[in-house]
């Protein structure tokens, strides 16, 4: 973390990654109205000065802490839409197990309203949702998914399940998730992927059954 650092001495890495640490974890237990510089130094087991020698204000101190340990999603290209949708899957579920998983929800929530943090949470925002419409794109070229199939209803419902599956893990079982995040990963995809496959029953505006595929764009 380098942002407002005003020189002297060079900063010592670990001290960093604490205030980081502690910075996240403030601001996933209190949420940004809670958020005190304060509280994080004390958090960190630092003077209040020293905090303010690397950063101004609470604002800067954030945005770094979150921007640094709370990546966008990764380039993803494995060859098939099974293991890009995985991979997608497995990104987001650790995401939300992780270290910093406290800190996730409460920036999915409040991230928007919050100077400087909204300018990440929209980075991640947009590289969950590129990610979701090139896998979309690749796997309608490749024949694995039908023509017209809307990448934001895909990215609605996997990243849901990540989340939602994540959130509800009891806090001692999250790290065996975090561990085995591919394979929950797996088991969620191969369910979509089976409904994907399923065209769905719906009716005609004379009530007449037709088979549509899921995913598709409402006409």
């Amino acid at each position: 973390m380098s942002a407002g650092s005003a020189g002297g001495r060079p900063r010592d890495p670990d001290v960093d990654r604490r205030i980081a640490q502690a910075a996240l974890d403030v601001f996933g237990d209190t949420g940004w109205a809670g958020f005190a510089m304060e509280t994080v130094a004390r958090r960190a087991g630092i003077s209040k000065p020293t905090l303010y020698l690397r950063w101004s204000s609470k604002e800067a101190l954030l945005t770094e802490a979150l921007a640094t340990n709370l990546a966008t999603v990764r380039p993803i290209d494995t060859g098939t839409l099974h293991g890009d949708l995985i991979a997608l899957a497995t990104q987001m579920i650790k995401l939300y197990t992780g270290p910093s998983s406290r800190a996730a929800l409460r920036l999915s929530l409040e991230g928007p309203s919050i100077p400087g943090v909204a300018d990440h949470d929209e980075q991640l925002r947009r590289s969950q949702a590129g990610a979701a419409r090139d896998i979309v794109r690749r796997g309608i070229a490749r024949g694995e998914l039908p023509a017209g199939t809307s990448a934001r209803l895909l990215l609605e419902t996997l990243l849901g399940g990540a989340m939602t599956h994540a959130l509800s893990t009891t806090p001692e079982k999250r790290a065996a998730l975090h561990t085995a995040a591919a394979q929950h990963a797996r088991r969620l995809v191969d369910f979509l992927l089976d409904a994907v496959a399923t065209p769905a029953v719906v009716a005609t505006a004379d009530l007449r059954p037709v088979a549509a595929p899921l995913f598709m764009p409402p006409a």
